[in-house]
């Protein structure tokens, strides 16, 4: 797998046919591996090798397939990863059951100190973490560092939490008695997680987790082991410090069956999946099937609404980071603009040329000013084409973009698609990419109706400067979605209110707010103090 380097090359000027920067591309050096090129030290001195075990239970190792972890930027290949089969499943899960048993005993606050140490350990490694999330999952330096840093906050968040989740105590109806409700961890928890995110969610679901006193199973994504496996390092150097099981924390890198299993197993007693609608309801059978616990983030098909009277420079700025940012591969990501009839053709122009200005910020996201990076991969681009094919068979007129950029890497151009119905099967169609559909409507009323017309229900927002419509859009007959914004992107939520979707997004909810509970059992119990023994609603049994 020797190739030749040709570091500091730019792009043949195929790219300036299109007006298009030159990005730099890099070729592994004679072992084939970009963690043994200069560039990516930042690789090893997270403690990525050339080989590296995707298992963790407190031991390092790996029975499974070898996988390499390719840069969606340049195709190369990063490092490899000894996957786990479903006998290293089985000990993860072993070691786990071990750990919650001495774990559960801990106080909470002293747990919410472990969790803080946590933090401090990532805050001291977030560039590095950072740029491995950039070469990785192919987001932009900025983006990647900003994702670890999610993971910090929620850390912060759980910190405080371990010293405030609390049941009630409710008054009785009884003389000599006292009701209250007792909160209580699961247990061993599943955690599967997506390839766009693959610190953030994790940090999401595992901070709260453990500071409510469960240990853990991540099976990240298959196509970013060595994130997975950077961040189980640092998780697993705070429990060593603090002579604690590695287990609290494991990892299991994998296929498809170690998904299903850990979707099955009964020991688990929360599986937390983040991933497509058609997976996702694969997950909620198997979990349901034995009455477990799920909780689930799906697709999102989001749309902004333009009022008549919105602040259009606004419109703009925000449409563009909500549809290009990540490359249209966040759930978050902006699909569907809704237009007022009035402003249809300004946002459109305006628009237009927001995007030519992006066009001159693509490059390899580790450089210093680069705006759009690739897609993750090349499903992701067979993705893109398959829907540009689809929408012009529709009707739909390419207002910008629609084609790939020529070129190492999954390099494709953000696009804007005029023309088609709001009801169109391609709009109602979630594409993991940069394609937003430009839509027309009469009134906000007709706008909310577009927005909640599609089956996900995860993101939504609306510009405008009129109260009736921003009272009107939270309220009842509003957005039916999870997150409900005004003058504000569908994207970049913050970690204190709690995060999820309804419908066909799961139902679940993670990060802020009380999505604690979703980690934790709820008991109602009822504690007689006397040597009296009377019966709820003033039942005689005599």
């Amino acid at each position: 797998m020797a190739m030749v380097m040709t570091a500091s090359l730019s792009l043949p000027c195929r790219l300036a046919a299109r007006s298009l920067p030159c990005r730099t591309m890099y070729r592994g050096m004679a072992s084939g591996f970009l963690v043994n090129e200069p560039k990516y030290q930042f690789l090893k001195d997270l403690g990525i090798q050339e080989q590296n075990s995707g298992v963790f239970d407190g031991q390092w190792k790996g029975s499974g397939e070898v996988v390499t972890s390719f840069s969606p930027a340049n195709g190369q290949p990063i490092a490899s990863v000894v996957t786990g089969n479903l006998a290293d499943y089985e000990s993860c899960v072993v070691e786990a059951e071990k750990a919650w048993q001495m774990w559960a005993d801990v106080p909470a606050p002293h747990r919410g100190e472990i969790v803080r140490q946590i933090g401090q350990e990532l805050r001291e490694n977030l560039e590095p973490l950072g740029k491995l999330v950039s070469l990785e999952m192919g987001k932009i330096v900025p983006e990647g560092v900003g994702e670890v840093q999610e993971y910090v906050d929620i850390c912060d968040y759980a910190v405080g939490l371990s010293r405030m989740f609390s049941g009630k105590v409710i008054p009785s109806e009884r003389p000599g008695h006292a009701l209250l409700e007792q909160w209580n961890p699961l247990g061993v928890i599943g955690i599967i997680t997506a390839f766009n995110f693959p610190v953030a969610v994790y940090g999401w679901n595992s901070a709260l987790a453990m500071a409510c006193g469960n240990t853990m199973i991540w099976k990240g994504a298959p196509t970013t082991p060595l994130t997975s496996v950077a961040i189980t390092k640092c998780v697993a150097k705070v429990l060593e410090k603090n002579s604690l099981p590695g287990a609290i924390s494991a990892l299991c890198q994998g296929g498809t069956d170690v998904g299903q299993k850990m979707a099955s197993d009964p020991r688990v007693k929360l599986v937390s999946f983040t991933g497509s609608t058609a997976v996702g309801k694969h997950v909620a059978q198997a979990v349901q099937e034995r009455f477990g616990k799920h909780l689930l983030e799906l697709g999102g098909n989001n749309s902004l609404i333009v009022a008549a009277d919105a602040d259009l420079e606004m419109v703009v700025r925000a449409t563009v980071f909500a549809c290009v940012g990540t490359a249209g591969q966040r759930c978050t990501t902006l699909r569907r603009l809704i237009l007022h009839e009035t402003v249809y053709d300004e946002v459109l122009e305006k628009l237009k040329k927001g995007y030519s200005s992006i066009m001159k910020r693509v490059g390899d996201p580790l450089d210093d000013g680069t705006l759009y990076g690739p897609l993750h991969s090349k499903v992701g681009v067979e993705g893109y084409l398959k829907t540009l094919e689809d929408a012009k068979k529709a009707g739909g007129k390419v207002e910008f973009g629609g084609n790939i950029i020529e070129g190492e890497g999954n390099y494709v151009e953000p696009t804007i698609i005029s023309g088609l119905a709001h009801d169109a099967a391609v709009v109602h169609r979630e594409t993991f990419a940069p394609i937003v559909y430009v839509l027309k409507c009469s009134s906000v009323e007709e706008g909310i109706a577009i927005n909640n017309e599609v089956e996900q229900g995860l993101s939504s927002s609306i510009f405008t400067t009129d109260l009736g419509n921003v009272f009107k859009w939270l309220g009842p007959k509003g957005s039916d979605c999870g997150i409900v914004n005004v003058n504000i992107p569908t994207s970049g939520a913050e970690i204190g209110g709690a995060f999820g979707g309804e419908k066909s997004t799961g139902g679940g909810r993670e990060s802020g707010s009380d999505a604690w509970k979703q980690y934790m059992r709820r008991s109602t119990c009822t504690i007689n103090y006397t040597k009296e023994l009377p019966l709820a609603q003033g039942i005689k049994f005599e």
